[in-house]
């Protein structure tokens, strides 16, 4: 993998915290956590369910529940986006920041073709002509393992399986080439062929274009093939970041070391990257 250059990061979470006010008092779903991501790099947000992962990614882009009360920087390119307000944050979402849901229902639109979904971005930030919207979105179904683009393209979320639609929602992300792709889970619904396809391609996302990238996961088997750092967290706080090779290779938190005695593959995929000389 590619060793990301030091520049500013792309993006900066500072003292990021989110709790939830109920009646016993709050609770703290994410309680301080401070992380870079630069361009050309993966970083993986590792954590069981429930360790606040998940929320992170979600204040990203204002789309905490309302509910969430959310303090801290949210920093993209050096500009704090935390506060902008609704109009602000469409500019960014899609073309700026790109993002795989973890469930694709609750973000695609029932009512709508493939189609349109997977244009609107293309049209509203790329400025393309229909003719050459509709020819990303085919390539990008194409790349994420689709063999019949063009009839995926006239399909309504409900005729595809959920395995299919989580395939749509990356393409859609990825025909965007945004600056920075928050991927939640991506790979929970798929077959294993599938996710090992759709891992490739946001490796050569990241090396193509210089993307950033943030993937969300609980596995730590991802991490160790896919990722160049990673921070683990736990209930709501970060435990331990670092390179893959110094995190994975030798622990320090009890935490992660019981997240990787549960993957077998973890020394496996530890091992191929050292054969293949990566940093």
């Amino acid at each position: 993998m590619s060793v990301p250059s030091v520049t500013m990061p792309a993006l900066s979470l500072r003292d990021l915290a989110i709790r939830f006010d109920g009646p016993q008092g709050p609770f703290h779903a994410v309680d301080g956590i401070s992380f870079d991501l630069h361009r050309g790099e993966i970083l993986a947000l590792v954590g069981e369910s429930g360790s606040g992962k998940s929320l992170t990614s979600l204040s990203i882009l204002q789309l905490l529940p309302e509910a969430a009360r959310m303090s801290g920087q949210i920093l993209l390119d050096g500009r704090d986006i935390a506060g902008f307000p609704q109009r602000q944050m469409q500019d960014v979402r899609g073309a700026k920041i790109g993002m795989i849901f973890q469930e694709p229902m609750t973000s695609l639109n029932p009512v709508l073709t493939i189609a349109t979904q997977m244009t609107e971005g293309l049209l509203r930030h790329h400025g393309l002509s229909r003719k050459a919207a509709l020819a990303a979105a085919r390539q990008s179904l194409d790349d994420v393992g689709f063999t019949d683009p063009d009839r995926v393209l006239r399909q309504y979320p409900h005729q595809l399986s959920g395995g299919m639609r989580q395939r749509v929602m990356i393409a859609a992300a990825l025909a965007l080439n945004p600056d920075i792709l928050i991927a939640d889970e991506p790979t929970t619904a798929l077959d294993v062929t599938v996710q090992a396809q759709v891992l490739d391609l946001l490796v050569d996302l990241k090396n193509r274009t210089g993307a950033g990238i943030l993937l969300i996961t609980h596995d730590i088997g991802v991490v160790a093939e896919t990722a160049d750092r990673v921070a683990v967290m736990r209930a709501g706080r970060i435990v331990e970041s670092g390179s893959v090779e110094t995190v994975l290779g030798a622990p320090h938190h009890d935490y992660t070391r019981a997240l990787m005695a549960a993957h077998l593959t973890v020394d496996k995929a530890l091992a191929a990257r050292a054969g293949e000389g990566r940093a």
